[in-house]
């Protein structure tokens, strides 16, 4: 006899919530975008052109996280693709990884070549747009730090935001030497360091989003204590086959076998149940099979 707990229809995806602000942080990188990518090209300056390149990961990113907030959005109304939906938020976030990692190689390698020879820079003019871009990421950042907390894609667009101002910072040292030393290495220097500066928060990022695919258990919940919790419910002899896993941002998702006692009352086992779930970890989607003592298999408890 099974039971499923269904609040996937109604869940609010946690992205969603900040798609206004993704919105005003989108148009707004682009903007100065572009205005950082002209000035790269007229300046021949690589610190501003790696910057440049970052924030259009920032604005790509920040777009496939729209995408994704939409389509997980009809998800509830699409009888074909019950949950799949929910995955292109962790699918867009996986790949702003891979394009922010091949930002770095691309920065890194050009950067080597121009060490035999840097080419002599602007520094005027970069200084100018080196403080636009710094106060340009300000903005975003105040405009998506709410949401860093909540959604892994906004967590995202924020931790680039975070590197953009970091290498908005470098390009105005960079500058100022150049303006008072005429130091021209300076400025591949400063786009090795932004470079260098993004991978960790690339790979950290990464790292989250192939968790998800994977289907591992969130690393803030212990599962022995999940386990105990549903033990602990009245009428219920043994729990098994417990599997715990994370379907989006903010929804994690679990099914479990409960072994009754024969007195037990089936409703209100399956209700008390729920409610652990819901109270104790915010697990609000859940499908639990109940059976007489002595049906269930061995115990499988996921320890990732």
């Amino acid at each position: 006899m099974g039971a499923g707990h269904d609040h996937g229809g109604q869940a609010l995806r946690a992205g969603e919530k900040h798609r206004s602000r993704l919105w005003w942080a989108a148009g707004l990188l682009a903007g100065f975008m572009a205005v950082e990518t002209v000035a790269a090209l007229l300046t021949g300056s690589l610190a501003l052109l790696s910057d440049a390149g970052h924030m259009f990961t920032d604005v790509l990113g920040i777009a496939m996280a729209l995408a994704a907030i939409h389509a997980a959005g009809r998800a509830g109304s699409d009888s074909r693709r019950t949950f799949g939906l929910y995955r292109l938020e962790v699918l867009a976030a996986l790949a702003n990884a891979l394009l922010l990692t091949g930002v770095a190689i691309f920065v890194l390698v050009e950067a080597a070549q121009r060490f035999t020879d840097p080419p002599d820079v602007p520094a005027g003019t970069m200084l100018v747009v080196a403080i636009g871009g710094l106060v340009a990421n300000l903005v975003a950042f105040a405009l998506l730090r709410s949401g860093a907390q909540e959604s892994l894609n906004v967590r995202g667009a924020y931790l680039e935001v975070v590197g953009d101002l970091l290498g908005s910072a470098g390009v105005i040292i960079a500058a100022v030497v150049i303006a008072v030393t005429g130091w021209s290495y300076a400025d591949p220097i400063i786009a090795v360091g932004v470079a260098v500066m993004i991978l960790p928060r690339t790979f950290a990022l990464g790292r989250s989003a192939v968790r998800i695919l994977v289907q591992a258990a969130p690393k803030h919940l212990d599962m022995t204590r999940v386990r105990d919790r549903l033990a602990a419910v009245p009428g219920v002899s043994d729990v098994h086959d417990l599997h715990v896993w994370t379907l989006t941002s903010g929804m994690e998702v679990a099914s479990a076998h409960l072994s009754l006692e024969p007195a037990a009352e089936l409703g209100a086992v399956l209700a008390t149940a729920r409610e652990v779930l819901h109270d104790d970890f915010d697990i609000d989607h859940a499908t639990l099979q109940v059976e007489p003592v002595g049906a269930g298999g061995s115990s499988c408890t996921p320890s990732w």
